[in-house]
């Protein structure tokens, strides 16, 4: 990462991955206080379990997924392809389907405590995008 006073440039290739819910994710700017939240760049490997976060909002932005990925919000089932945001407020149970790689921009800074793992997916139906 390379920093001065007014701007931050983060190489998500040399920051460190850390295991996940959803697989492995690199979390990036949690130590620069002029920036609220953090960023992760994750790849999600297979069907990640389902949690939730008390007070953190998640954004998601598929960079890439393959055939037939999808969310699942609050039970939901939601088709997803590269180019989708999904936003996840405080309280929606959430996971990932399929194997994709997401932009996940975190506000506030991310808290691992903050992350509260579920039993089982939970009531299941479809949306279409």
């Amino acid at each position: 990462m390379s920093c001065s006073a007014r701007w931050t440039v983060v190489d998500f290739d040399a920051v460190a991955e850390v295991p996940c819910p959803c697989g492995t994710s690199r979390r990036a700017l949690a130590d620069v206080a002029a920036f609220p939240g953090t960023v992760h760049r994750t790849t999600i490997t297979g069907h990640a379990q389902a949690h939730y976060h008390r007070r953190l909002t998640e954004t998601y932005y598929i960079l890439e997924c393959e055939p037939g990925a999808a969310m699942e919000l609050d039970g939901q089932r939601v088709p997803v392809h590269a180019g989708v945001c999904v936003v996840i407020p405080p309280g929606v149970v959430h996971r990932a389907l399929g194997r994709m790689t997401i932009l996940n921009i975190v506000f506030p800074k991310f808290d691992p405590q903050d992350e509260i793992l579920v039993d089982g997916p939970g009531p299941s139906s479809s949306c279409q995008l």
